[in-house]
């Protein structure tokens, strides 16, 4: 069944799509690329949609020109979609942690020789809605990384769903090196006011 983020593709259950002929051009569609969104400082980034692009840092720039043009938008986080580990889904009134298997004694033991990382951790609250950042926890896996987000949020309730990723492989306005808002330093959004639309509509109702 062609597996999709959005769970209305899913409940189609369409088949896997067909492997391209070998006479086909390669790479013919842009990957994709999750777009995550802060509306106001301090508040929690939410996943607000996906980009295609054919790398990162013009995945960026699409995001930054899609979604932070007509809201306000204080920050920007952009990942490649095969870079997120989604969970199953659960109940609106439960939460998928409770249905987590453990990871393996053997299983933790390796990773953690390998060494740990950040991941940062998603929750989707309620069907329908955007999935939201809740934190980071420190783990040698995405697989460990979800036992470590089970400890550290499972008292959170309801969870739907859970995307859990690497957070080397987030897009981040915030990095030193990055400043999505360089072209318009006085306005981090179009605002609908700038237009004038009203005052043209009154101008035009006092000249009839």
């Amino acid at each position: 069944m062609l597996f999709s983020f959005d769970p209305r593709i899913s409940r189609l259950e369409l088949p896997e799509v067909p492997s391209l002929p070998t006479d086909k051009v390669a790479l013919d569609q842009f990957p994709t690329y999750e777009v995550f969104h802060q509306r106001k400082e301090n508040a929690a980034y939410a996943y607000v949609g996906p980009v295609h692009a054919p790398e990162a840092d013009v995945a960026f720039l699409f995001a930054k020109e899609q979604f932070s043009r007509r809201f306000p938008c204080t920050g920007m986080w952009v990942v490649p979609t095969s870079a997120i580990k989604v969970t199953e889904y659960g109940d609106d009134q439960q939460s998928v942690y409770d249905r987590l298997p453990l990871l393996p004694a053997d299983e933790l033991g390796t990773a953690a020789a390998t060494g740990q990382e950040s991941y940062d951790i998603f929750h989707l609250k309620k069907r329908g809605k955007a999935h939201a950042h809740v934190g980071q926890v420190q783990a040698a896996s995405p697989e460990a990384a979800l036992q470590a987000a089970k400890a550290a949020f499972g008292d959170q309730r309801p969870v739907v769903n859970v995307w859990v990723i690497r957070s080397a492989d987030l897009l981040r306005s915030d990095d030193e090196d990055r400043d999505m808002w360089t072209t318009t330093p006085d306005k981090k959004y179009r605002e609908a006011i700038s237009y004038k639309v009203q005052d043209r509509i009154d101008r035009f109702k006092q000249e009839g």
